[in-house]
């Protein structure tokens, strides 16, 4: 297949109109900690945020498969509110909920614009073992990041553009730094490229975001689903921990 042209660089201009709409205040640090990957079943005590598996729908979900409760978290790695809520509520979701096999976390891509994808492509390059740890480092150094690609010239812009579509979205993560801030995490050079003009991949995360829009009906991000069910009007962790622990008594 070809590159979607809604992803064409003709243009790099950072989008976040797509984010929660609601503000965020600046939140506590929090982390996610996890290293690790696992499958089937785990005895009883082990701690369930390190089984991380790459689900159907092509996300990423930590935790019990057999949960009680069953949260999705579609988010983009440069939206803002995203990273505050990463901040704020991930340590807690893993420690009070993940960990005891209570909840299982998915987490899928929903990409607002070319940064996105490239930030995703490489988020996602390695798997399921450092996924979360590397969305956890993506969101800590958010404003760092996006302030490369904000700051990039018209000439580099009008350059990636410039490229047939199958080297943009590589281009475009040197441009910014993308490469460098992977590769200082573990992701060989040769291993990035391959993911970032990978196909495949980039229709994966194409077909998440399909899917929020259509058949999740994802309007902004974060957002929530709480046992299928869209959760209506959680966009920081106080609110969606009142979903959740509404869904454990339920």
């Amino acid at each position: 297949m070809r590159f979607d042209p809604r992803w064409a660089l003709a243009a790099i201009a950072l989008t976040v109109a797509g984010c929660d709409k609601k503000p965020a205040e600046a939140p506590a640090a929090g982390g996610t900690g996890n290293t690790a990957a696992a499958a089937g079943q785990t005895p009883a005590g082990q701690d369930w945020t390190q089984t991380v598996t790459l689900t159907p729908e092509g996300g990423f979900r930590m935790g019990n498969p057999d949960a009680p409760v069953k949260l999705v978290e579609y988010a983009s790695l440069t939206c803002p509110h995203c990273a505050a809520f990463a901040k704020e509520g991930a340590g807690a979701l893993q420690a009070d909920y993940v960990r005891a096999g209570k909840v299982s976390w998915e987490y899928r891509t929903f990409v607002l614009n070319s940064i996105d994808v490239a930030a995703s492509l490489l988020a996602r390059c390695q798997g399921p073992a450092p996924f979360f740890k590397l969305v956890e480092q993506v969101y800590a150094n958010q404003e760092s990041w996006v302030g490369n690609f904000q700051n990039l010239s018209d000439a580099d812009q009008k350059r990636i553009a410039a490229l047939p579509e199958d080297q943009q979205f590589a281009a475009l993560a040197k441009a910014g730094g993308l490469d460098t801030f992977f590769g200082s995490r573990g992701l060989p050079a040769g291993k990035a490229q391959a993911c970032l003009t990978d196909k495949d991949g980039l229709a994966k995360v194409i077909a998440i975001r399909e899917m929020g829009t259509n058949q999740d009906k994802i309007t902004g991000t974060p957002s929530f689903l709480v046992n299928g069910t869209l959760a209506e009007g959680a966009f920081d962790w106080a609110s969606l921990k009142q979903k959740l622990d509404a869904a454990l008594a339920g």
